[in-house]
């Protein structure tokens, strides 16, 4: 994939002397791949919207073509026409729109086993990004990851007819693609005749704030055979809209950039500028009674005081069984926040708190010599166990184990901190073997963070005082 993603960033270099911006080269492979990957997969896309239509022309004959594609494919009903809503062509020289649908017909997008026009974003976001453009952070969460908070999770639709499944920051869509490809394994395909229907339709659901990841979102879960509901607006700063859904995997922004003004929602009981605080919050008011949720949150939300107050409610409204402190390092190159994971199920008052550190003695994660895999997590997943909801049994490994169980009035005497860490981590005591630069800077971070979450409490007090 990194070949494919050097060869499509060498031509958006190209196409700058166009006048296309790299934002604008996005978003125009992701047009072309999507009609690739359709004529792949057996998708039928309206008449001589196909690609062989499209990849037969040249000239003017070939942008002229292009523009009609795109605008009959936006006046489309239903999700063909919300995937190209709004979708105009970038191209002015026919020469680089023809290179561009060349390079892409020379490979087998479906035969390379990935979410490939997610990988193609994130790879060239990840480019960009090197070049002092900042932000692609905010669409990417690593599939390793992702995978194996879905194996814990179990999104299992046949288990509940009614099952609902929400990423309330779902950027391109990697949980939801994820589940659905969880379902798929489980199954082996095998999904009941008389289940798809609401399956395919009634079980997928997103919000995300930037019409770009939205368009991915939208694109790749169609192309698994899906028709999922994705919300385009502000998660956090719009009314509830009242749907409530059993199972919700998400991973909301990092960073305080856009914070600074605090939602005025009632069902935020804790008032906060803190982003990732309002989203554990937002996602409290959409689980139903019984709904489970993973939630990935960088540490400040695990001690500022805000997140005292945010989590105190939690524990006592849902049972908040698990908690994964992540390697560090999991997020570069796209950010270099600490984080974790949090695990609860809505309805029943937490009593124990077990938590997983993957992060101490462990050495941290590149992007080339040590990248994230699967294997660093099959120790957490053993542990965790196959109930979901948290309740297999488990064992107590002990002050030099990995993973630990903390009661909850033991919760309490930490005033509802939860960063809690036992082990010592040999790494920084040894000169020789300290954190990457990079990974003590985001710890920094981490902390200053909740420094300016809480210097902005104080300014809003004061501004409400005035």
């Amino acid at each position: 994939m990194s070949d494919i993603v050097n060869k499509l960033w060498g031509m958006c270099h190209t196409l700058r002397h166009d006048g296309i911006d790299y934002g604008d080269y996005i978003e125009q492979l992701t047009y072309l791949l999507f009609i690739k990957m359709a004529d792949e997969k057996g998708i039928e896309l309206p008449e001589n919207c196909d690609w062989e239509t499209l990849k037969n022309k040249s000239g003017t004959e070939l942008t002229d073509h292009y523009l009609w594609v795109l605008q009959k494919l936006r006046d489309e009903k239903g999700l063909l026409g919300d995937i190209f809503a709004q979708s105009m062509p970038k191209f002015n020289n026919p020469v680089n729109l023809k290179k561009i649908i060349t390079m892409i017909d020379a490979e087998d997008w479906s035969s390379l086993g990935v979410d490939v026009k997610a990988q193609a974003f994130e790879g060239l976001l990840e480019k960009a990004a090197s070049e002092g453009k900042k932000g692609a952070g905010q669409y990417f969460t690593p599939r390793v990851l992702i995978q194996s908070i879905v194996r814990v999770m179990k999104p299992d639709p046949l288990v509940n007819k009614e099952m609902k499944i929400c990423d309330p920051a779902c950027g391109t869509g990697g949980f939801l693609v994820a589940a659905y490809e969880w379902l798929i394994e489980k199954t082996g395909g095998a999904i009941p005749v008389d289940e798809i229907k609401r399956i395919k339709e009634n079980t997928y659901y997103g919000q995300e704030l930037v019409a770009r990841p939205r368009r991915l979102a939208l694109m790749n879960l169609f192309l698994h055979g899906l028709k999922p509901t994705i919300y385009l607006g502000d998660t956090i700063y719009e009314p509830d809209r009242g749907e409530r859904y059993d199972i919700v995997l998400t991973n909301p922004p990092f960073g305080t950039k856009g914070a600074g003004q605090i939602p005025t929602r009632d069902d935020f009981t804790v008032a906060t500028s803190n982003k990732q605080l309002n989203f554990v919050q937002h996602i409290m008011t959409i689980l139903k009674k019984g709904g489970r949720a993973a939630i990935v949150l960088p540490d400040n939300c695990l001690f500022e005081d805000k997140a005292v107050e945010v989590f105190k409610i939690v524990m006592e409204d849902c049972n908040l069984h698990t908690i994964l402190r992540l390697p560090r390092g999991t997020f570069v190159p796209y950010a270099n926040a600490q984080a974790n994971v949090v695990f609860l199920q809505k309805g029943i008052p937490t009593e124990k708190v077990w938590i997983y550190d993957c992060r101490s003695n462990i050495p941290s994660i590149t992007k080339k010599d040590r990248p994230l895999t699967a294997e660093m997590f099959a120790d957490f997943e053993q542990c965790y166990g196959k109930d979901p909801n948290g309740n297999s049994p488990r064992i107590d490994q002990g002050p030099e184990g990995r993973f630990r169980a903390f009661t909850i009035d033991e919760i309490k005497e930490r005033g509802y901190k939860l960063d809690i860490k036992w082990l010592k981590d040999d790494t920084l005591d040894d000169p020789n073997d300290l954190p990457e630069p990079s990974d003590l800077i985001a710890e920094a971070v981490s902390e200053l963070e909740a420094v300016v979450d809480e210097l902005n409490e104080i300014n809003n007090l004061l501004e409400g005082e005035l």
